[in-house]
């Protein structure tokens, strides 16, 4: 049975670099390029995912584990596991059937289809991070957008119970969904490989200047994970992962280097996808979209990238109009799913605040956006009433004027 890397591990492998000065929860200068040595990086990926070490995965395909979305419910056994595979295993997981309905899908891929039409019809070029512009279509805060045009259709789709678990497991309660689709059209190129927000976004000068600690814990504010809108087969471009690369420390400065490009581009996996399939990985593994290789397949994903109440999120969403927007529907849902729906539209935590406006009261901390809107959907308020209670929320955390 393969076994995991543990701290000592990661002690053995940092003392190759600058004689230990990288090792576990250090507290000394982040990882600049010379600390990057291929030789560590391929004993670090070299790792056997071993099916036996998580017993509610179905298999390992490639390296990574397969879960059915069936089975994928908030029960607290499989939460660890979840955490474990992301943190210390192959740092991803592929959710087969992960919408059972098809129908939700199809309804919020319309959304998104006539989204991408007004933007082109606009002569907006959406740009990518990792690729050329032109070669895919971009809907940036796509979250927002689906909630206001759509409120059922959001409903239906973030009542998700797949989504909850895999966020709760990796991010805990309180967790803030943002959400960015990407078409990637026949003949579009493939990504760079690359790590993701937040140190995954700034330049090698600007990741070295965090320490080596924030490198380690910076992974853990962040889940990414994609939702299969289209039947993904290899020659359509499904992303291409590295499994167990996420535990490499240097790797937010390794990703642009040559030789770990090329160890990428001759070593990665790609495994296809189903619609209403969803994969779910640590912000950390080297990874890149695929070229799509198809005649006529526009290869569309909902990318979810679901923060941590204790990070910044990478958009700006505007949380109270979607609230308001989905009261109505909330008020017909049942409580599960309702409050599936309220941790990916409503702000979950109450801070930062202006504590003399918002003082808490009866315990440490003042009511957060999600607890209104939880609060008015247990007692039916009027929705004029909870319109009244968010804009007071919104209110208080303005700041006072002295």
């Amino acid at each position: 049975m393969a076994r995991e890397l543990d701290a000592t591990d990661w002690q053995i492998i940092a003392e190759r670099q600058r004689d230990g000065r990288l090792g576990p929860m250090s507290a000394g200068p982040g990882p600049t390029a010379e600390d990057c040595r291929l030789a560590d990086f391929v004993e670090v990926v070299s790792a056997v995912t071993d099916l036996a070490d998580y017993p509610h995965a179905d298999a390992v395909r490639q390296n990574v584990l397969v879960y059915s979305g069936a089975r994928l419910r908030p029960d607290a056994g499989i939460l660890p596991e979840l955490a474990r595979a992301l943190m210390d295993g192959p740092g991803i997981v592929v959710v087969t059937g992960a919408f059972p309905d098809l129908a939700v899908v199809d309804r919020v891929t319309e959304v998104f289809a006539q989204i991408v039409a007004e933007q082109r019809a606009a002569g907006n070029s959406v740009g990518d991070h990792f690729a050329k512009p032109g070669a895919n279509d971009r809907i940036w805060n796509a979250l927002e957008k689906l909630a206001l045009r759509d409120p059922a259709a959001f409903a239906g789709y973030y009542a998700n119970d797949v989504l909850a678990t895999v966020c709760t497991a990796w991010l805990g309660p309180a967790y803030q969904m943002t959400s960015q689709v990407n078409v990637v059209n026949p003949g579009g190129a493939a990504q760079t490989v690359h790590r993701d927000y937040h140190l995954g976004f700034q330049s090698d000068g600007q990741a070295a200047g965090y320490p080596a600690h924030v490198h380690r814990l910076s992974p853990a504010l962040t889940l990414q994970g994609a939702v299969a809108h289209t039947d993904m087969p290899v020659e359509t471009g499904p992303t291409l992962y590295l499994p167990h690369s996420q535990k490499y420390l240097p790797g937010y400065v390794a990703y642009r280097r040559a030789d770990f490009r090329e160890y990428f581009a001759s070593n990665h996996i790609q495994l296809p996808l189903t619609k209403g399939d969803a994969v779910f990985f640590n912000p950390a593994l080297f990874h890149a979209a695929g070229a799509n290789r198809s005649a006529d397949v526009r290869r569309m994903a909902n990318l979810l990238q679901v923060s941590s109440a204790f990070g910044r999120p990478m958009e700006t969403v505007d949380r109270h109009r979607m609230s308001i927007a989905l009261y109505r529907t909330l008020l017909g849902m049942g409580d599960r799913a309702a409050a599936n729906v309220i941790a990916c539209c409503a702000e979950g935590y109450p801070f930062p605040t202006d504590l003399d406006r918002d003082p808490a009261i009866g315990s440490l901390a003042p009511a957060s956006q999600a607890d209104l809107l939880t609060a008015a959907v247990a007692e039916r308020w009027p929705a004029a009433r909870l319109e009244n209670e968010l804009n007071a929320w919104a209110g208080r955390r303005l700041g006072c004027v002295s």
